[in-house]
């Protein structure tokens, strides 16, 4: 049996939970349809990211879509956000199962 599959962009953004709302809306703005939100922890080069406080809590979005999509997205946020709030974001390869 055959598996079709057609090639897209999975891009992560890995953000402070204060923002959310604002990159969802505006990601929706610049055409993204889809995505998913998780809470995340972890330690980078902004410290410890625990999550035991609203105020360090960090989310996950991932959003699967066209490569030029991703890369409208990320040029959006580098402007926008990354002067002010720790976040990290990056691009990989995906193949998604049609239906």
């Amino acid at each position: 049996m055959t598996v079709l599959t057609e090639k897209r962009t999975l891009l992560t953004i890995i953000t402070e939970a204060a923002i959310e709302q604002s990159i969802l809306r505006d990601a929706e703005q610049l055409g993204i349809t889809g995505y998913t939100v998780s809470d995340a922890r972890g330690r980078g080069r902004h410290g410890l990211r625990d999550a035991a406080w609203d105020e360090t809590a960090n989310i996950r979005i991932d959003v699967i879509c066209t490569r030029a999509q991703a890369e409208q997205v990320l040029t959006h946020i580098k402007k926008r956000y990354y002067p002010d709030y720790a976040m990290m974001a990056f691009l990989q390869e995906a193949e998604v199962l049609l239906p």
